[in-house]
């Protein structure tokens, strides 16, 4: 698994730019970052992004993961911190978007994430 400091805040801003953008949780990005990256189960993953999400949504839920061994602390403290600054970066792009083109965009990008989830290794 990698643990590149510089790679898991890249990853972090990556999947707060896509939220901030979009509007998307970050497991959109990080849950398959996680596994075909990482190589992290697929349990650690939701786990480990429960856990940088933590307060308040993911709480109760990550500590159930955390638990049976499904959380790394380290991936998710450093994914959060590049997470908060994607995030306003997103937003900031996305504003100025059009509605419509948001849309697509959006769209496009569910498509190339769930097609990858179905036949990916």
């Amino acid at each position: 698994m990698a643990t590149n400091i510089f790679f898991l805040m890249f990853l972090g801003l990556t999947a707060g730019v896509f939220s901030g953008l979009f509007g998307i949780g970050g497991g959109i990005i990080l849950i398959p970052a996680m596994v075909y990256i990482l190589k992290m189960s697929q349990h650690q993953a939701q786990g480990t992004t429960l856990a940088l999400m933590v307060l308040p949504i993911g709480l109760l839920a990550a500590w159930q993961y955390y638990l049976k061994g499904h959380v790394d602390i380290k991936v998710a403290a450093f994914i959060c911190i590049g997470f908060v600054i994607g995030g306003l970066l997103g937003a900031k792009i996305a504003l100025p978007i059009p509605d419509v083109t948001l849309r697509r965009l959006f769209g496009v990008f569910l498509l190339v994430v769930s097609v990858k989830m179905i036949v990916g290794k």
